[in-house]
């Protein structure tokens, strides 16, 4: 058994995970430092999860066949992520795996609901048991290093209404409007008359709900519908978390719908996981588990699916550690209710849940996950030419305004 995992282990030079039966043996896997040790409770399953190890080493922990010696699942990502960055793909297996992954990221409109339902249509209780207490499933920005995660998440919605620099009663599109939070928080703070898409029939429930019980219900307007069909003009267009889920064969088709929705002089704000390396593929594991039809963008990718549409990409902000401190926070979160979780949802799903916030904390941490902040327009006048109105607490407009009474 050793020497065909030292035959397989060859590829991963920076790193080592020590798997120890109980009854006494153990195997080593990759080489050096960092390290971590796992106990094995299942030798059989060994071969074959290394064999095929990004989807079957996930599977091994939902189903009980390893876990981390001293129960610190954090660590073995750590490992896990310094072997992985040492890999090196050659150009033809490169190939063939991007291409596979582009035809599974060929989201049609009834695929894409099918995938989006696979994730957001589980128990509302479940993401209440572990966001924050406005529901804001993304990378909150920890503009303070001491600020709590509601305080964190306000901070984000903040920031992202000033790169939007709405006007009184603009109109403003949320593209992928989860549960409502940034529409409700727009509504609320701006006057903005607001419609939200999303096609999670869950997600659709609780925003309407909320909206009802703010007393906002003429003012957001909550759709069950797929971006490529909406219709109207737009002042603002804002879409968090959801631009992962449309697949690089729609990339083009996104921006070009996003462009005919947006007015001549409005603003869009895309916030997005992206990734500071090339591109790459989709993680077996959470594309079967977590967000099937999923990918994750390179800056690359992105800005030259932008480029052809007439589009302006008038700043691109990339946050690293944010996206850390998130999960960090969720994970704590979800463990303080993981007695209740499971017996809602059962002990298996509660290990698939808790892998899923570790391992993407770790690539945050420890491999080349980052997200991307990219503020678009129409033209090249609309906006200040520096970002300085984003942290003076006024709008673009007003900051003209001042600019301007000042030169007179």
């Amino acid at each position: 058994m050793q020497a065909i995992l030292d035959r397989i282990g060859r590829r991963f030079r920076n790193g080592s995970l020590e798997f120890r039966a109980t009854d006494g043996r153990s195997w080593m896997f990759g080489q050096g430092e960092p390290r971590a040790v796992l106990r094995l409770y299942r030798p059989a399953a060994l071969l074959p999860m290394l064999l095929s190890p990004e989807l079957r080493f996930g599977e091994g922990y939902m189903d009980g066949v390893w876990e981390p010696l001293d129960g610190d699942l954090l660590r073995v990502f750590e490992v896990v992520m310094h072997m992985l960055g040492s890999v090196e793909i050659g150009p033809l297996e490169q190939l063939f795996q991007v291409a596979l992954s582009r035809l599974r990221e060929l989201n049609s409109p009834i695929g894409a609901r099918r995938n989006v339902s696979h994730h957001y249509d589980l128990d509302y209780v479940l993401y209440a048991d572990f966001l924050d207490r406005d529901l804001h499933y993304s990378c909150a920005y920890f503009r303070d290093p001491g600020m709590s995660l509601e305080d964190a998440q306000q901070a984000k919605c903040a920031h992202i209404a000033a790169k939007l620099d709405l006007r009184p009663g603009a109109r403003v599109l949320d593209i992928g409007c989860g549960w409502g939070s940034m529409a409700l928080y727009l509504a609320q703070r701006f006057g903005a008359r607001v419609t939200g898409i999303t096609l999670s029939q869950e997600q659709l429930r609780i925003a309407r709900e909320r909206a009802a019980e703010r007393g906002l219900g003429r003012q957001v307007e909550f759709r069950l519908e797929d971006y490529r069909l909406t219709e109207g003009e737009f002042d603002a267009i804002v879409s968090i978390g959801m631009f992962e889920h449309v697949g690089r064969p729609q990339y083009q088709a996104y921006f070009q719908q996003a462009r005919r929705l947006l007015r001549p002089d409005g603003t869009m704000l895309l916030h997005t996981i992206g990734r500071s390396t090339p591109p790459a593929v989709c993680n077996p594991w959470i594309r079967k588990y977590i967000f099937p039809g999923g990918y994750i963008p390179s800056a690359s990718e992105m800005t030259a699916a932008i480029e052809p549409t007439g589009l302006i990409l008038a700043d691109l902000e990339v946050w690293r550690l944010h996206y850390a401190r998130t999960l960090e926070e969720w994970n704590r979160r979800f463990q303080a209710r993981r007695e209740q979780i499971a017996s809602r949802m059962g002990e298996r799903f509660c290990r698939m849940w808790e892998f899923y916030l570790l391992v993407s904390e770790a690539g945050f941490r420890w491999s080349d996950l980052v997200v991307f902040q990219a503020q678009l327009t129409r033209t090249r006048e609309r906006l200040p030419l520096t970002r300085d109105y984003l942290y003076t607490g006024r709008s673009a407009g007003e900051a003209q305004t001042l600019r301007a009474a000042r030169q007179a």
